[in-house]
Protein backbone atom coordinates (compact mmCIF):
# COMPACT_ATOMS: atom_id res chain seq x y z
CA UNK A 1 0.00 0.00 0.00
CA UNK A 2 2.63 2.38 0.55
CA UNK A 3 4.41 2.36 -2.91
CA UNK A 4 0.65 2.82 -4.34
CA UNK A 5 0.17 5.81 -2.11
CA UNK A 6 3.99 7.13 -3.19
CA UNK A 7 2.76 6.42 -6.76
CA UNK A 8 -0.35 8.83 -5.92
CA UNK A 9 1.84 11.67 -4.51
CA UNK A 10 4.13 11.23 -7.43
CA UNK A 11 0.27 11.92 -9.84
CA UNK A 12 -0.35 14.78 -7.69
CA UNK A 13 3.34 16.58 -8.12
CA UNK A 14 3.38 15.97 -11.58
CA UNK A 15 -0.20 17.68 -11.98
CA UNK A 16 0.68 20.54 -10.00
CA UNK A 17 4.07 21.38 -11.88
CA UNK A 18 2.06 21.05 -14.89
CA UNK A 19 -0.47 23.32 -13.32
CA UNK A 20 2.19 25.70 -12.47
CA UNK A 21 3.32 25.69 -15.72
CA UNK A 22 0.10 26.22 -17.23
CA UNK A 23 -0.78 29.02 -15.34
CA UNK A 24 2.50 30.81 -15.74
CA UNK A 25 2.23 30.35 -19.41
CA UNK A 26 -1.19 31.22 -19.88
CA UNK A 27 -1.16 34.17 -18.43
CA UNK A 28 2.35 35.02 -20.00
CA UNK A 29 0.64 34.44 -24.00
CA UNK A 30 -2.34 36.48 -22.85
CA UNK A 31 -0.99 39.49 -21.33
CA UNK A 32 -2.65 38.78 -17.96
CA UNK A 33 -0.74 40.46 -14.80
CA UNK A 34 -3.78 40.17 -12.72
CA UNK A 35 -4.68 37.68 -9.83
CA UNK A 36 -6.62 34.38 -11.18
CA UNK A 37 -7.60 31.25 -9.46
CA UNK A 38 -5.16 29.37 -12.03
CA UNK A 39 -2.58 30.67 -9.37
CA UNK A 40 -3.84 28.37 -6.87
CA UNK A 41 -4.24 25.03 -8.66
CA UNK A 42 -0.43 24.44 -8.43
CA UNK A 43 -0.57 25.09 -4.39
CA UNK A 44 -4.03 23.37 -3.99
CA UNK A 45 -2.16 19.64 -6.03
CA UNK A 46 0.86 20.18 -4.02
CA UNK A 47 -0.56 20.67 -0.74
CA UNK A 48 -3.55 18.42 -1.00
CA UNK A 49 -2.95 16.27 -3.07
CA UNK A 50 1.08 15.85 -3.07
CA UNK A 51 1.68 16.52 0.63
CA UNK A 52 -1.21 14.37 1.73
CA UNK A 53 -0.23 11.46 -0.07
CA UNK A 54 2.98 11.45 1.49
CA UNK A 55 1.76 11.20 5.05
CA UNK A 56 -0.30 9.00 4.28
CA UNK A 57 2.44 6.85 3.01
CA UNK A 58 4.23 7.64 6.64
CA UNK A 59 1.28 6.63 8.60
CA UNK A 60 1.08 3.39 6.44
CA UNK A 61 4.13 2.26 8.10
CA UNK A 62 3.26 1.68 11.21
CA UNK A 63 -0.39 1.56 10.86
CA UNK A 64 -2.19 -1.13 8.64
CA UNK A 65 -5.12 1.98 7.08
CA UNK A 66 -6.36 -0.31 4.66
CA UNK A 67 -7.71 -2.49 7.23
CA UNK A 68 -10.11 0.45 8.32
CA UNK A 69 -13.15 -0.17 6.71
CA UNK A 70 -12.99 4.24 6.42
CA UNK A 71 -9.95 3.82 3.97
CA UNK A 72 -11.72 3.54 1.07
CA UNK A 73 -14.49 6.33 1.99
CA UNK A 74 -11.45 8.54 2.21
CA UNK A 75 -9.15 7.37 -1.10
CA UNK A 76 -12.49 7.79 -3.43
CA UNK A 77 -13.93 11.14 -1.68
CA UNK A 78 -10.75 12.46 -1.08
CA UNK A 79 -9.29 11.80 -4.74
CA UNK A 80 -12.50 12.72 -6.47
CA UNK A 81 -13.34 15.92 -4.27
CA UNK A 82 -9.69 17.32 -4.84
CA UNK A 83 -9.73 16.97 -8.66
CA UNK A 84 -13.49 18.27 -8.84
CA UNK A 85 -12.21 21.70 -6.64
CA UNK A 86 -8.90 21.84 -8.77
CA UNK A 87 -11.26 21.26 -12.03
CA UNK A 88 -13.26 24.71 -11.67
CA UNK A 89 -10.29 26.53 -10.30
CA UNK A 90 -8.85 26.04 -13.72
CA UNK A 91 -12.41 26.86 -15.59
CA UNK A 92 -12.74 30.14 -13.48
CA UNK A 93 -9.01 31.00 -13.69
CA UNK A 94 -9.05 30.17 -17.63
CA UNK A 95 -12.33 32.35 -17.69
CA UNK A 96 -10.72 35.37 -15.73
CA UNK A 97 -7.77 35.10 -17.84
CA UNK A 98 -9.72 35.32 -21.40
CA UNK A 99 -12.06 37.72 -19.83
CA UNK A 100 -15.30 35.67 -20.87
CA UNK A 101 -18.70 37.36 -19.24
CA UNK A 102 -20.06 34.51 -17.48
CA UNK A 103 -23.48 35.48 -16.45
CA UNK A 104 -24.67 35.41 -12.65
CA UNK A 105 -26.13 31.66 -13.00
CA UNK A 106 -22.59 30.63 -14.49
CA UNK A 107 -20.74 32.28 -12.32
CA UNK A 108 -22.57 30.75 -9.49
CA UNK A 109 -22.87 27.36 -11.31
CA UNK A 110 -18.79 27.00 -10.96
CA UNK A 111 -18.86 28.51 -7.14
CA UNK A 112 -21.50 25.64 -6.58
CA UNK A 113 -19.74 22.77 -8.58
CA UNK A 114 -16.28 24.07 -6.74
CA UNK A 115 -18.10 24.31 -3.16
CA UNK A 116 -19.49 20.47 -3.75
CA UNK A 117 -15.98 19.27 -4.91
CA UNK A 118 -14.50 20.94 -1.20
CA UNK A 119 -17.35 19.28 0.85
CA UNK A 120 -16.21 15.80 -1.00
CA UNK A 121 -12.94 16.80 -0.06
CA UNK A 122 -13.85 17.61 3.00
CA UNK A 123 -15.50 14.09 4.12
CA UNK A 124 -12.68 12.27 2.39
CA UNK A 125 -10.36 14.21 5.12
CA UNK A 126 -12.58 13.34 7.92
CA UNK A 127 -12.70 9.65 6.81
CA UNK A 128 -8.78 9.61 6.38
CA UNK A 129 -8.47 10.93 10.17
CA UNK A 130 -11.01 8.87 11.41
CA UNK A 131 -9.10 5.99 9.60
CA UNK A 132 -6.02 7.32 11.38
CA UNK A 133 -7.78 7.28 14.52
CA UNK A 134 -9.35 3.58 14.34
CA UNK A 135 -5.78 2.10 13.78
CA UNK A 136 -4.14 3.69 16.15
CA UNK A 137 -2.09 1.53 18.37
Amino acid sequence: MKKKLINISLYYAIAAMVGGAFYREFTKWNGFTGVTALGKVHVHLFVLGMAVFLIAALFSERQNLAASKKWNVFMRFYNIGLILAVIMLVVRGVAQVLAIPLSTGMSAAISGVAGLGRIILAIGMIAFLLCLKETAE
